[in-house]
């Protein structure tokens, strides 16, 4: 595809982050406009008991929606929906999530694999997955998934990570479309206001 010529329109957006999080979601989701076009979904690795101490606090902090994924919810853009404690989250055929007990994935449930592998055979071409800070090589191999279907694949510059190993993982395993550091991947995404994404060439 000719990246000057073909535009792709972006349905979505998946992003995956483990040790570091917190404050890397904290520095990406408060420049969502609360009219944001688009619906974001995420998956933070994190202790299997949990509160919704996560959704609030970061619902606190943004003008965006942000709220714990519930089974057979329908995707609605401007929500970031946050896969719950101890549930992988995954998107089915009608746009809506799922949520599944299925066996941790890299010791993780929910595991950042499941979420892209399944939100990239739905949204092929039209979805973007961000790879952020994290202890492990999950997110890898979804992202390899987003990009033969199509998809964009953003990934956090290392230098910039918390814990730099989830990212390199992503960046050993796939040939990326942008690289950028935690303080850029904010304002990026928001720029997708409109839902039109100009490819990077390769």
């Amino acid at each position: 595809m000719d990246s000057k010529t073909n535009p792709r329109t972006i349905r979505a957006i998946v992003m995956g982050v483990s040790a570091g999080g917190l404050h890397a979601l904290q520095q990406i989701l408060p420049h969502l406009p609360a009219d944001f076009s688009l619906p974001v979904m995420v998956v933070q690795h994190r202790a299997a008991v949990g509160h919704g101490f996560l959704a609030d606090y970061l619902n606190g902090k943004c003008a965006i929606a942000v709220k714990e994924a519930s089974i057979n919810e329908p995707l609605h853009a401007g929500c970031v929906y946050l896969a719950p404690a101890d549930y992988h989250l995954l998107v089915e055929n009608a746009e809506t999530l799922a949520l599944s007990i299925d066996p941790p994935v890299h010791y993780a449930r929910p595991a950042i694999d499941v979420l892209f592998e399944s939100a990239a055979d739905i949204f092929r071409e039209n979805l973007i997955a961000v790879v952020l800070t994290g202890a492990n090589s999950d997110g890898s191999h979804g992202a390899m998934r987003v990009k033969e279907l199509g998809g964009v694949v953003i990934v956090q510059d290392p230098a910039t990570a918390e814990v730099a190993t989830m990212p390199a993982a992503t960046l050993r395993a796939v040939s990326v479309d942008h690289i950028l550091p935690l303080e850029e991947i904010g304002p990026y995404l928001a720029g997708l206001h409109g839902s039109t994404h100009e490819p990077a060439s390769s």
